[in-house]
């Protein structure tokens, strides 16, 4: 149940929304439920969320927010994202609550993987 005040979903433009899905599917085992040939959304993941077909992208240079994953395992975590045809922007990075990561799915979209500091 959706809590008043409380952020309950997300939505990102994808290019390739096929692309976008199966990169999430191998990458993250995301599932996702057509709502007709231009949109897809995903739930249990979080957030719930969708991708609209458009060409436009969401990264954070440009202003946009940027979401993050967290992983207990990073290095597992950047080589199935990469596995999958993420590109990454940014390799793994300690900053001060850990280390962190960046990427793109293959429509563009950014987003980052953080994980605990190592020791």
């Amino acid at each position: 149940m959706p809590t008043h005040g409380k952020l309950d979903y997300v939505e990102f433009p994808a290019h390739d929304l096929d692309a976008t899905r199966r990169f999430f599917a191998q990458a993250f085992d995301w599932t996702f439920e057509d709502y007709g040939p231009d949109y897809i959304a995903f739930g249990g993941e979080g957030l719930d969320g969708g991708f609209y077909r458009a060409d436009l992208q969401s990264r954070s240079e440009a202003g946009g927010a940027l979401l993050v994953f967290y992983s207990a395992r990073i290095e597992e975590t950047l080589a199935q994202v990469e596995a999958a045809g993420g590109t990454i922007l940014k390799p793994v990075f300690e900053f001060p609550g850990g280390r962190r990561f960046h990427f793109t799915e293959p429509s563009g979209n950014e987003f980052a993987v953080w994980s605990d500091p190592v020791g």
